[in-house]
């Protein structure tokens, strides 16, 4: 539905290609080419012993619990396959303590100039009833937040349960409101859904991605005398490579290697 989806993913892959760590890093993906299913054609088991499976997704849930270890036959953390080979399964990209860190950056980098103190910043999650432990990650980042004191105020709002990302005028009142996604890659739900969520665009309008992403940018949205600045997500950010070699050491690691 949205060729950006994909987009963060492959440049993670292509500067983790470039610091020459592996044999070899490719991508698989749920909805677009190479599918998971196909994934384990992607290594030659004569020239690959290993392979290092980093899912680069927000939290745990759905699909980091049933969906990807379905679709690639794992059976834990460890999968020793009859080729030969052993597969390490790792934690989701949005577990890592370094997304604190980069959700922080981020809503600075976007309103650089305000005052903190006056201002409430907003970790927008999907949010889903296929699994309790989707919403867990944006919960767990704004209580690491709020307890550096920064912000007025730090909440995780959620597109598809409560707190709403609709309801941000009810649940923040200081003159200045920060909304940082918390999502692994500028799609439908960050260019089209939480614009319209927030009131900062029109129903059946889109951004134009061509454009760059216009709907992201530092001069804030003026909505009810209040200023609110809207951020791209947080998966876009190019650390999140660092994140991923990191989560594939880690694995191996806790795992006897």
């Amino acid at each position: 539905m949205n060729p950006d989806s994909s987009a963060p993913t492959l440049s993670h892959a292509i500067e983790i290609r470039r610091r020459n760590i592996f044999a070899d890093v490719q991508c698989a993906f749920w909805k677009e080419e190479p599918s998971l299913r196909d994934a384990h054609f992607l290594f030659d088991p004569g020239k690959v012993r290993e392979v290092c499976v980093v899912p680069n997704f927000i939290s745990e849930g759905y699909f980091t619990q049933t969906v990807i270890p379905r679709e690639l036959e794992l059976n834990g953390k460890v999968t020793r396959r009859s080729d030969g080979q052993t597969w390490y399964y790792a934690d989701p990209v949005g577990n890592h303590p370094l997304m604190t860190d980069l959700l922080v950056e981020r809503a600075r980098e976007i309103a650089p100039d305000i005052p903190e103190s006056a201002t409430s910043l907003l970790i927008v999650a999907h949010g889903t009833d296929l699994n309790d432990n989707s919403a867990v990650a944006a919960k767990r980042e704004a209580e690491k937040i709020r307890a550096l004191g920064r912000y007025a105020n730090v909440l995780n709002v959620y597109m598809e349960e409560f707190p709403m990302v609709s309801d941000w005028r009810i649940l923040t009142s200081t003159p200045n409101v920060v909304v940082v996604p918390f999502f692994i890659s500028d799609g439908l739900h960050s260019y089209q859904d939480i614009p319209v969520l927030l009131g900062i665009q029109a129903e059946g309008s889109a951004s134009d991605r061509r454009k760059g992403g216009e709907v992201f940018q530092r001069r804030p949205y003026q909505v009810d005398d209040r200023a609110l600045f809207y951020a791209s997500s947080i998966g876009t950010d190019p650390r999140v490579a660092e994140i991923i070699i990191e989560l594939a050491a880690s694995a191996r690691e806790q795992t006897g290697r």
